[in-house]
């Protein structure tokens, strides 16, 4: 969603993140990534205070079922570029492996 606002208002958006949490084993983000499936009850309680206690609540009928996927990738073309130990790139390939030609196969 910051990506998104960031486009919309002509802000550049740059990704701050060090090169282990790159996956130098994918190519398409969107289609190789696996949705997580996390738990239902994420989705289907919410969590407060009651008097000095913090408690739970169902927010659901009890036998309801939920789905709660987690996917998210923030697409390259919403990406300025990438800050890394090893300096500022632009979020393609080719600017990537500059950066880090040592990964290139």
């Amino acid at each position: 969603m910051k990506a998104l606002a960031a486009k919309d208002n002509n802000i550049p958006f740059y990704v701050a993140a060090p090169s282990s949490s790159f996956d130098w084993n994918i190519s398409d983000g969107l289609s190789e990534i696996p949705i997580e499936q996390r738990n239902e009850n994420e989705v289907k309680y919410i969590e407060g205070k009651a008097g000095n206690k913090t408690v739970k609540a169902l927010i659901t009928t009890k036998n309801c079922k939920a789905a709660n996927y987690s996917f998210d990738v923030t697409p390259a073309r919403l990406i300025t570029g990438f800050i890394t130990e090893r300096g500022i790139c632009k979020a393609n390939k080719s600017d990537i492996l500059r950066l880090f030609p040592d990964k290139a196969k």
